[in-house]
């Protein structure tokens, strides 16, 4: 019994013909019990658990339909596979309106049983194997490119099999080789830091040619000018703040029937928060510009909370749409939502703004959801890991306003939505020691301030901030920008804030969760 498949149970009041089929299925390792009428077999369903009951629809008795009905009373999980002659719409609607999983037309052949047995009895194992037979090819192939000095495209693409990988595990029953991916994405996230760390200013200075990232400030250029020069109808621009590749890729699954969907990426500024990479991405202009050109709109410093850093995202939108000299119809529509009353009023009035050109929306719903996450032990009980964490986010947005807005923009032929974030979240699992006066920014993933200090293995140094396009906030010797999974904490009680943040969603620092941002465009489909 040990080698057994799965409990089949065929009801059949003509069994005996049907003696062929189950001899082969016993064969084939599978323990078949068989019923000629319905009544034995729900009392035998009573009794004894199945995987799997084959079931013909014209039995003397109480019909196919009715066992059917008597059976998914007793245990809706078991797989019924109805056995008929009769292919009448109306008899294959009713059977699928009581939940049947499958039908096999008489007379049955040897193969279309065995198909039926693996897909509801092996469907699981086989794709098992298969992902791991795929999965260790590309892991091997993965290292070694991790060993060849990847370029920003080579990354790219090395990111987004190591996310789909990460979500076709989630699926997998009890799969040993979680750790496994695990481990390659510290490795990934270890050379992607060195890479990073060795590029970033020529990137940010332009002196590499082809192998410069698009960068936060260049967003607009590339993927909203285009589409505003042209003028054949609005726009849509949502950027969601603190959204990641994978997160996305969840929730696109629910979009795929309404939407032509294209997705590209561009590299999060440093340091990868919301301060710096969405005033950059609305302005078109790194920080140090937009405080130069618009120091009435730059409220980083010396702003009273953390909302207020981007105050002026509205009149940076306007002002890089006046510098790129677009004749829009109306001065941008622009809006944040950061509760969900306002969310469901936008929802319900997204079709008026069809009217402008350009309507740029904030959505700060999924960065709230990681910063509850650390804050609320029942958030983190409900997602404790990565597979949970995506699961949550594709939850809140099938009910959210905005899945609301696309659904209704959806229906307008000639929209255009471009979709991106300003960085992602990385789950921190290493804190490491960093040392800092009072005036230090206190950033789990950044250290900005005078005479800060870290270990350059764990965070990449930077004597002036300034060469990072970043305003100087004053006299600062030393800046630390923390690489990987790791979190910056001081020395002063520091095992207690080490167990405090362990496993939270934080961004700030150099990783590929945090920097490989996505930029989406859909096209209804109607």
């Amino acid at each position: 019994m040990e080698n057994i498949k799965g409990n089949i149970l065929w009801v059949d009041d003509e069994i005996e013909l049907l003696r062929p089929h189950i001899i082969l299925l016993r064969k084939k390792d599978y323990h078949v019990e068989t019923a000629t009428n319905g009544e034995d077999a729900i009392e035998m369903v009573k009794t004894k658990p199945y995987d799997l009951i084959f079931l013909d629809e014209n039995m003397l008795g109480i019909t196919g339909l009715e066992t059917l009905k008597k059976i998914k009373t007793i245990d809706r999980s078991i797989p019924v596979v109805m056995v008929t002659k009769n292919e009448a719409e109306t008899l294959m609607e009713e059977a699928i309106g009581s939940k049947i999983d499958d039908y096999l037309t008489k007379p049955v052949n040897p193969a279309q049983i065995i198909l039926a047995c693996k897909k509801f009895l092996e469907a699981k194992r086989i794709t098992t194997e298969k992902f791991t037979q795929n999965y260790f090819k590309s892991f091997n192939e993965i290292t070694m490119q991790l060993m060849q000095r990847p370029s920003w495209e080579e990354w790219v693409a090395i990111y987004k099999r190591m996310v789909q990988f990460s979500i076709e595990i989630d699926d997998l029953p009890d799969s040993n080789l979680k750790d496994t991916l695990q481990n390659q994405w510290r490795d990934a996230n270890s050379e992607f830091a060195k890479y990073v760390e060795e590029n970033y200013i020529d990137w940010i200075n332009k002196t590499k040619g082809q192998e410069e990232p698009l960068l936060s400030p260049h967003v607009n250029d590339h993927f909203l000018l285009p589409y505003l020069k042209e003028q054949k109808g609005p726009v849509f621009y949502f950027v969601i703040d603190c959204l990641r590749y994978d997160q996305w890729l969840l929730m696109e699954s629910l979009l795929t029937n309404i939407y032509s969907i294209e997705t590209d990426f561009h590299c999060a500024i440093l340091p990868t928060v919301t301060a710096y990479c969405r005033n950059a991405i609305f302005a078109g202009l790194y920080p140090i510009d937009i405080k130069k050109y618009f120091p009435q709109f730059w409220n980083v410093e010396n702003a009273p909370d953390e909302h207020s850093h981007n105050k002026y995202e509205k009149e940076l939108l306007h002002s890089w749409v006046e510098r790129k000299r677009l004749k829009l119809n109306r001065e941008p529509a622009f809006l944040k939502i950061f509760q969900t009353d306002f969310g469901q009023k936008v929802e319900k009035e997204i079709l008026n703004y069809l009217e402008y050109d350009l309507t740029g929306i904030v959505i700060n719903a999924v960065d709230m959801i990681a910063h509850s996450r650390s804050d609320h032990a029942i958030l983190k009980e409900i997602a404790p890991d990565e597979s949970a964490y995506r699961s949550l986010t594709k939850s809140w947005f099938s009910h959210s306003s905005l899945y609301g807005m696309l659904k209704q923009i959806a229906t307008v032929k000639n929209a255009t939505v471009v979709i991106t974030t300003d960085h992602g979240s990385i789950r921190c699992m290493r804190g490491v020691r960093a040392f800092g006066d009072r005036d230090t920014t206190p950033s789990l993933r950044y250290k900005f301030g005078k005479n800060v200090k870290a270990d350059s293995k764990d965070a990449m140094m930077v004597h002036d901030i300034e060469t990072l396009k970043i305003p100087n906030m004053g006299i600062s010797v030393n800046n630390a920008i923390v690489k990987e999974d790791k979190y910056l904490l001081y020395p002063t009680d520091y095992q207690h804030y080490l167990n405090k943040y362990k496993d939270s969603f934080q961004h700030g620092g150099i990783s590929l969760e945090e920097m490989m941002a996505p930029v989406i465009t859909m096209k209804p489909k109607q």
